[in-house]
């Protein structure tokens, strides 16, 4: 009974997200677009307040920020430390 009352839920979670899934996919994203701007931020000289804590994060968001910046319209890579192009 119980995994039965699972798979309803599951079933009902994908008939809601089904004709949003393209607006879900833009607002992540979105996010993730303001995260790695944050992140980034002090480089391309706004000021960041939390620099100290982000600066450990780096090397696990570098092979993302090729995309990013295309996406944010940059042809080239405005940071000179990082050669992505």
């Amino acid at each position: 009974m119980l995994e039965q009352l699972k798979k309803l839920a599951r079933y009902y979670d994908e008939v809601l997200s089904m004709p949003h899934r393209q607006e879900i996919a833009r607002e992540l994203r979105d996010q993730d677009d303001l995260f790695l701007l944050m992140l980034y931020s002090e480089m391309i000289g706004i000021p960041n307040p939390v620099y100290y804590y982000t600066l450990e994060l780096y090397p696990y968001m570098i092979e993302e920020f090729h995309d990013w910046h295309l996406r944010m319209g940059m042809d080239k890579s405005p940071l000179t430390g990082i050669r992505c192009c």
